[in-house]
């Protein structure tokens, strides 16, 4: 597997999961962030959150900074802006391939359609 599928896969794997997505909108309207001040928002323990931001971490879509003892978490833009135009990629490439096996089911329909006709009216 190249790469750029490896980062691809890490990226929709990390975008996948609710929390995480629920994660990164808390990020987006802090700023910045522990994962104590986070799980404060949300339904999941801090170990939880803790465990979300590495996968996020790793798919480099937030960044940690060290403040003393804590650890603080921030989204990555560039990466966000990169993996968002990575999805409509994605998107454009699947609505390509729907919009391949929508012709290809309506050739065969149509075919079928004139077979039937030309049975119906053999003797």
């Amino acid at each position: 597997m190249s790469a750029v599928a490896t980062e691809v896969d890490e990226l929709l794997s990390a975008v996948a999961d609710p929390t995480r997505r629920r994660v990164l909108d808390a990020l987006l309207d802090r700023g910045a962030a522990t994962a104590t001040a986070l799980a404060g928002d949300l339904p999941v323990t801090r170990q939880a959150v803790a465990k979300h931001l590495a996968v996020l971490d790793r798919a480099g879509l937030v960044e940690g900074t060290r403040q003393g003892r804590e650890v603080r978490y921030a989204v990555r833009p560039q990466r966000l802006g990169a993996a968002t135009q990575s999805m409509a990629q994605i998107a454009a490439e699947w609505d390509a391939r729907l919009v391949a096996i929508k012709r290809i089911a309506e050739s065969v329909a149509r075919r079928q359609a004139r077979e039937r006709r030309r049975e119906e009216h053999r003797p």
